[in-house]
């Protein structure tokens, strides 16, 4: 996963109301109806924010008629966890400053 792949996911963390979408997506798919009728906002804001959540990889979108379907995709969380991991690594290896004191 490259830099930019990366601050993408953490682009979709960083808003409150998409944290929101997540948090209503944990008890399973949801269209787009459903998820305008406990959020705050108009379509477009929902559309908004849904594009950034499914091209993070944090949420899927399924198409039936004229209505999205959306729920958490499981891989996007598995990234997320690698991600962390992996900015977090301790290697306890002593980095010697070479500035001037």
């Amino acid at each position: 996963m490259d830099n930019k792949e990366i601050a993408n996911i953490f682009k979709a963390l960083s808003d409150e109301r998409r944290i929101k979408i997540l948090n209503l997506l944990q008890d399973g798919e949801l269209c787009a109806c459903n998820l305008l009728e406990r959020l705050d906002m108009v379509q477009s804001g929902l559309s908004y924010h849904m594009k950034i959540l499914v091209e993070s990889n944090l949420v899927v979108c399924r198409n039936e008629g004229k209505w999205s379907h959306y729920s958490l995709n499981m891989e996007g969380k598995e990234s997320v966890k690698k991600i962390l991991d992996s900015l977090f690594i301790n290697n306890n290896t002593e980095i010697k400053c070479n500035c001037k004191k």
